[in-house]
């Protein structure tokens, strides 16, 4: 039963992202003719354009596999009382190995993406696998990990409930996991999806709670030098919403394989100037993923505008290897 919720709940969600593809396909290069599908795909196969590249090569073998003899940081889930939100929600933590309260860290939030919660980049991406090597290779500096709940309607009660598999609340979902369509559905969300939960609500928990509770209770640094966020799918479109406008938070920013959630680009960098503050900007989608006209259209109004970042468009789809690889080079270009 419970790997039939699981399909079921994703099918919904890869519809919702189908069907708002196009809707962003004004802001960069046409769709293209061809047919295709699937969960790496989204529809047809994306049109290439000659900045799209791959930046890096593939990360070497091994990198994203446990090792049993190396120190390995520790993962907990953590309780925090939202005031934006007037609710009791969930993080998750990741602390390197050899943390110590004596010594401060940097911090990286990292975002999931829709029709799972705070546990997809560990359960499922193995990021806290990712970084536990890297920095057992010393190519990265000891840092913390924060796993925010993108969907702002997910308490804490919620997930408790839900157990740990893929969850969101079936009220933003484009279908609920038993079929026919959402109560949400004509409430002025995108294709049967209510996307406000995972805009503004989310922004501000994320800016005047998460961040506020993590630095009162870890030691991290407190500046924006020290600051990165990113995300995946839903949260790479959240990532780029909130950091690319608030770099006096932020000194890096990427988004992986954003999603149709990403604002159009004049309304995401509505001031060139602002997102010129930043360190580094990473834009990132595989060439399989139908979604990477969402991402065209943002490289394309950066370049436009003069605002220096990252393209990488590898051989990937909208998967797990599109996003472990990303969250390889792009953690260890961070806090430098």
């Amino acid at each position: 039963m419970r790997f039939t919720r699981r399909k079921v709940l994703c099918q919904s969600s890869m519809a919702f992202l189908c069907a708002t593809a196009s809707a962003q396909s004004s802001a960069g290069p046409p769709p293209a003719q061809a047919a295709g599908g699937g969960r790496g795909s989204f529809g047809p196969p994306p049109e290439l354009g000659p900045d799209d590249k791959q930046a890096f090569p593939d990360p070497p073998a091994g990198f994203n596999v446990r090792r049993d003899n190396i120190p390995q940081g520790t993962l907990t889930e953590v309780a925090y009382d939202s005031k934006t939100l007037g609710t009791r929600r969930q993080i998750g933590v990741y602390l390197p190995p050899g943390y110590a309260a004596g010594r401060k860290y940097p911090t990286l939030y990292l975002i999931h993406g829709l029709g799972w919660n705070n546990r997809e980049w560990t359960q499922i991406r193995h990021a806290d696998v990712v970084i536990d090597n890297l920095i057992a290779d010393g190519k990265l500096q000891p840092m913390v990990l924060i796993f925010p709940n993108g969907d702002s309607t997910m308490t804490l009660a919620d997930i408790e409930a839900n157990g740990s598999g893929p969850r969101m609340n079936q009220g933003n979902a484009q279908h609920p996991p038993g079929g026919g369509a959402s109560a949400d559905a004509g409430r002025g969300g995108r294709q049967g999806m209510n996307m406000e939960p995972w805009l503004a609500p989310f922004e501000n928990d994320l800016l005047k709670d998460i961040i506020p509770f993590v630095e009162s209770h870890y030691s991290v640094y407190s500046d924006r030098d020290h600051r990165a966020l990113a995300g995946l799918s839903m949260g790479g479109g959240q990532a780029l919403n909130i950091g690319i406008v608030h770099p006096e938070t932020f000194a890096y920013v990427a988004g992986f394989s954003a999603a149709p959630d990403t604002k159009r680009p004049p309304d995401l960098v509505p001031d060139p100037e602002v997102p010129k503050k930043l360190k580094l900007l990473w834009v990132a989608c595989g060439n399989k993923d139908g979604l990477l006209r969402v991402s065209q259209g943002v490289h394309a109004y950066l370049k436009e505008k003069g605002v220096a970042h990252v393209w990488n468009v590898d051989g990937n789809a909208h998967d797990t290897p599109e996003w472990q690889n990303n969250l390889y080079y792009f953690a260890q270009r961070i806090f430098r």
